[in-house]
């Protein structure tokens, strides 16, 4: 009986690894122009809103694109291409930045 528990155990534990390992897959890359920069504690939030309309508050930090080399200030009106890592609250969209592709 205590060896089915622990098998019941380890298989659900296990289905649990596996579907959090298939969601989080969340890497993406948008576009679109900052509507509004927020400055932080190590970087800023831009507000970016892509061509079809979808709004994302991109939190770009030294850190996570990879050094100070890689670091860019964006400003109002810039049209922006960044990738990184995509969560989602109840009404709002998040990017943690890991590369900046481009600022126009």
């Amino acid at each position: 009986m205590k060896n089915l528990k622990r098998i019941s155990a380890l298989v659900i534990l296990m289905a649990f690894v596996i579907s959090c390992t298939a969601m989080k897959d969340t890497n993406k890359a948008i576009s679109g122009k900052v509507e509004s920069v927020e400055s932080g504690k190590d970087g800023y939030t831009a507000k970016v809103i892509t061509d079809t309309k979808e709004v994302y508050f991109a939190t770009i930090s030294i850190v996570n694109v990879g050094g100070p080399q890689n670091y860019k200030q964006v400003k109002i009106g810039d049209q922006v291409s960044l990738k990184g890592e995509i969560w989602k609250t109840d009404d709002e969209k998040h990017m943690k930045v890991q590369e900046i592709v481009s600022v126009k």
